[in-house]
């Protein structure tokens, strides 16, 4: 491998063989680059987000504005990452037409989650005056959601993560708990 394809080699985390234009339920983090705490600060338990916090809020919630098979569920915006489930609702199962297949390969889950990050990347770095550079790190994880106790589990996770924000994973300042790295395990992030 010559220094160039080192350099910019990296894993995809998506499933190869999985179609993220089909109905179901993912949960999804995104990660600010390097961990900067960039979007607010938690305060008795409490996230206040700071301007850069409300651009991400406002992306985020006009998601399924912009697309129209996209369900959004839970969010939480944290210092250093945000957590969201998002549900496709794409109940064509066969298609005939080349201008539907058109159409639902515009709706890949990497799609939503490219615009989300690009715009409000542009938004923060042009309040920043820092255009161009990177504010969401390169990747995402996400976990599809397979069952009910299991949407269950996520929710309460992502409405009480910022109570435990003083054990959370993202959390540069601390040590995770146990029950936060099994979380985490349970979910298939290998990276702990």
């Amino acid at each position: 491998m010559n220094n160039f394809s080192e350099k910019h080699h990296r894993r995809s985390l998506r499933l190869s063989r999985y179609n993220y234009s089909q109905s179901g339920a993912y949960f999804v983090t995104i990660c600010i680059k390097n961990s900067e705490n960039l979007l607010g600060k938690i305060q008795d338990d409490v996230m206040n987000i700071n301007q850069f916090g409300q651009v991400v809020k406002d992306i985020w919630h006009s998601l399924d504005t912009r697309y129209k098979e996209v369900i959004l569920d839970e969010f939480v915006i944290m210092p250093n990452h945000i957590h969201g489930i998002i549900f496709i609702d794409n109940p064509v199962e066969i298609i005939h037409e080349l201008s539907l297949l058109k159409e639902r390969r515009k709706m890949l889950l990497p799609k939503v989650i490219g615009y989300f990050k690009m715009n409000s990347a542009k938004l923060i770095n042009q309040l920043r005056g820092t255009q161009g550079q990177s504010v969401w790190q390169k990747n995402y994880y996400e976990h599809i959601i397979r069952h009910e106790v299991s949407l269950t589990k996520i929710r309460e996770y992502i409405v009480n993560n910022p109570l435990k924000w003083h054990q959370d994973i993202e959390n540069q300042q601390v040590k995770p708990s146990q029950e936060e790295i099994e979380f985490w395990q349970n979910f298939g992030r290998k990276d702990l």
